[in-house]
């Protein structure tokens, strides 16, 4: 049984508006197709070779910090400029929309995270991140579990510092990253902790991903020394449970940002495109599709606001409105990014053709933090209860 939300109004206000909107305005200005290729795809050899982070654009990333965007998680006693979590979908939207490559959403997710943490402690950090520092997860163990009690760090030490050694991995944006949110297991249970980028001992090994907007990395911890006032939180594993729901939500936005370039595109081809005298978009064979696709997206739309309509409202639903808003995210991202590369005919799947710039970015966020599958298999122990054996 849910819990029914306290009457209060929902939606994007005139603050979650203004943001979105000025998003939308800004990153169709300054960042089109044609500069995105210009940053990410100019030479495919090139690209699968580098081995490094995605290109970006350093000033299109100044710019955003002026406007303020990477302070919007951060709480006002950080020095932020917070929004509501529908605000910070809206701009996870318009980013998966214009395929941003940049730190913004792994930012945003590692402020998040840090606001769930022991409010003293993190708030240097979150200062930090208002200011224009980069940030991201290092939560994932080696395996590839997306549940926090698996853990590839340890912690040896005491309040006065400790030295990590271990492995996180999938670690995204890495290449970008000035901080890294790590969790570690520890010999009381688990802690987070702050790492920079430059600390001795850490080594950033590039993993090769498909997705051209973003990097990846495992981070190898060789005895990495930190100080106590780099703890963030003592109870990791409940810092991670309360955030949750709005990292899933806001990868769930890009998703769908993702999905609405994908459709939008597929059905201005099918509109343009001519075939036995008649644009393609006419057949059966098209348009039923292209209609499939918009179906599903309203779906993981409608689910996403529900979701975040339950994070802002502090419901103990949030966490399963998020696993079902990602569920669907991913479901409908992967069949727009199917229909767009197979209605797009042979010059869909070329390097030369955008579409491939979004399929990837579709399906890198699809298994990130766990597929469609993987969140109904989480919302049925959560929703009825582990499954057991006779």
């Amino acid at each position: 049984m849910t819990t029914a939300l306290p009457q209060r109004d929902f939606g994007f206000g005139d603050d979650e508006t203004e943001l979105r909107d000025l998003a939308r305005r800004f990153l169709a200005d300054r960042l089109p197709a044609t500069r995105l290729r210009e940053l990410v795809a100019t030479d495919h050899q090139a690209v699968y070779a580098r081995g490094e982070s995605a290109g970006w654009d350093a000033g299109l990333w100044t710019q955003i910090v002026e406007m303020g965007w990477t302070a919007t998680a951060v709480p006002e006693d950080a020095g932020g400029t917070p929004v509501s979590t529908a605000g910070l979908v809206g701009l996870a939207e318009e980013a998966g929309f214009r395929a941003l490559p940049s730190p913004l959403i792994s930012t945003i997710a590692a402020t998040r995270l840090l606001v769930a943490c022991d409010r003293d402690a993190a708030r240097p950090w979150l200062a930090a991140i208002a200011e224009g520092a980069t940030a991201t997860l290092a939560t994932t163990d080696p395996s590839g579990s997306w549940q926090p009690q698996h853990c590839g760090v340890e912690a040896s030490g005491h309040d006065g510092g400790h030295r990590l050694s271990g492995r996180a991995a999938f670690v995204q944006d890495a290449g970008k990253a000035g901080l890294f949110v790590v969790l570690c297991a520890a010999e009381a249970g688990h802690v987070l902790a702050v790492v920079p980028k430059d600390a001795p001992g850490l080594t950033i090994e590039p993993d090769h991903i498909h997705d051209l907007t973003h990097d990846q990395a495992t981070l190898r911890f060789d005895s990495v020394a930190i100080g106590g006032d780099a703890v963030v939180s003592t109870d990791a594993l409940e810092a991670i449970r309360a955030a949750w729901p709005a990292i899933l939500a806001i990868t769930s936005a890009d998703l769908c940002g993702t999905a609405e370039w994908l459709l939008q595109t597929t059905v201005d081809y099918a509109k343009d495109r001519v075939q036995f005298d008649r644009p393609i978009g006419f057949f059966q064979a098209v348009k039923h599709p292209i209609v499939n696709v918009m179906i599903d997206l309203d779906r993981a739309r409608s689910l996403l606001y529900h979701a975040v309509a339950q994070i802002d409202a502090d419901s103990p639903d949030a966490e399963i409105a998020a696993r079902m808003a990602k569920s669907a995210a991913s479901d409908a991202a992967g069949f727009a990014a199917d229909r767009a590369i197979q209605l797009h005919g042979g010059i869909g799947f070329t390097w030369e053709h955008d579409a491939h710039l979004w399929f990837k970015r579709a399906m890198h966020n699809q298994a990130l933090y766990g597929d469609g599958r993987y969140q109904r298999r989480i919302l049925a122990d959560l929703m009825i209860g582990p499954a057991t054996t006779a």
